[in-house]
């Protein structure tokens, strides 16, 4: 009874190990975005695809996941020869997604091998046609070429291919440093091309600014000398219309000739100077003033001022004070320059530095030396 127990048992154990397996390889579950292909007695049966799927147990066999995501895989360094002979590494980056599970799984025996063996073989076609220079530059037309012909022959694989890259390319040591060399020569130029058109336009700046500085000073120069000369023009021209309109005597007119005189003398190295023929007159003149009196001068002044009023009888009694008071200032002024005119002589007499010769007017020459005084006769 005891083993007819435990045989139960067992055979119990063992049935439900087989209805479990059995259920496991009826029911499959494929996961999203995967696939797998189911073979029936060794031949292609169809393709599971997401989701729960029933198969056949001890018939129907099923094969590994196939991924229908787009992948990417990236090729190691493939040594390619340019048009001139130069041996560069390219490292490429490859797009691709499975279209068609049952063409992948039975066209090609590794299509992730066979794409890389592909695109080495296309890369050497594409590349011996370019030189150097071009192979660093075209890379979209690299890509362009690789993906083209990668499509059409992968298309029957069941795989499109979606997108070529160039990762990388390297050229050798030597063609590096003669790169470097020559973009090193090509900055170098351009720095001394702008270094010259900046001083350039700094000079042309400088000369610029120099011209307008120039002009700006001449312009200047220009108004202060037209400035000038109209003040100048303006003094004279007011100077000559109130000796004119104050009507001044030929007395006023010796006294501010003699006025210069004393300062004839005043140079250190004056030691000899020449007399007018015209001061005579107007020593004659200042002497009469004062010889004749300050009195008999003013009576003189005011008789000769009144005949000028008589002569211009538009003249107002502003005028005629302003004629006294020119009168008055003249006599005194005449009176102050006598007396600077005898200081004068009794210091040349002094010093001995000075000799006076007469001019043209007939005066007799006469010459001041220490401790002798010679006058001109009356």
């Amino acid at each position: 009874m005891a083993s007819l127990a435990i045989f139960a048992v067992v055979a119990m154990i063992i049935g439900v190990l087989l209805v479990v397996t059995t259920v496991m390889r009826t029911v499959w579950i494929i996961p999203q975005a995967r696939a797998r292909n189911v073979e029936r007695f060794g031949r292609y049966q169809r393709t599971l695809s997401a989701g729960i799927s029933f198969i056949v147990p001890f018939v129907d066999r099923v094969k590994p996941l196939i991924d229908l995501r787009e992948q990417v895989v990236a090729f190691k360094g493939q040594p390619v020869i340019t048009e001139d002979n130069v041996v560069v590494h390219i490292d490429t980056v490859l797009f691709f997604q499975v279209t068609d599970p049952r063409a992948a799984d039975y066209e090609i025996v590794d299509y992730i091998q066979a794409i890389e063996q592909l695109t080495a073989t296309t890369l050497r076609n594409v590349i011996g046609t370019l030189d150097l220079e071009a192979t660093l530059t075209s890379r979209d037309k690299i890509n362009t070429a690789l993906r083209g012909v990668l499509d059409d022959a992968s298309g029957k694989w069941g795989i499109k291919v979606t997108r070529v890259e160039i990762k990388a390319i390297e050229p050798p040591t030597s063609i590096k440093d003669a790169m470097e060399k020559q973009m090193r020569a090509e900055r170098e130029k351009r720095a001394a091309i702008l270094t010259a058109e900046g001083v350039r336009q700094s000079k042309i700046l400088t000369a610029e600014g120099e011209k307008q500085s120039a002009i700006l000073t001449a312009e200047g120069a220009k108004q202060a000398a037209i400035l000038e000369a109209e003040g100048k023009a303006a003094a004279i021209e007011q100077v000559f219309t109130s000796i004119h309109d104050n009507d001044p005597d030929p007395k006023l007119l010796a006294y501010q000739y003699l006025q210069t005189l004393p300062q004839l003398a005043q140079g250190e190295g004056s030691t000899f100077w020449v007399i007018p023929s015209e001061v005579t007159s107007a020593l004659q003149a200042v002497t009469e003033a004062f010889g004749g009196g300050a009195k008999d001068t003013a009576e003189h002044l005011a008789e000769r001022a009144r005949a000028g009023r008589a002569e211009r009888p538009g003249r107002s009694g502003a005028a005629t004070r302003t004629t006294r008071e020119a009168v008055e200032r003249a006599n005194q002024e005449a009176q102050e320059a006598a007396e600077e005119a005898q200081v004068a002589v009794e210091e040349a007499q002094s010093t001995g530095r000075p000799r006076l010769e007469g001019g043209a007017g007939g005066t007799p020459p006469f010459e001041l030396a220490p401790g002798r005084t010679e006058k001109p006769a009356r």
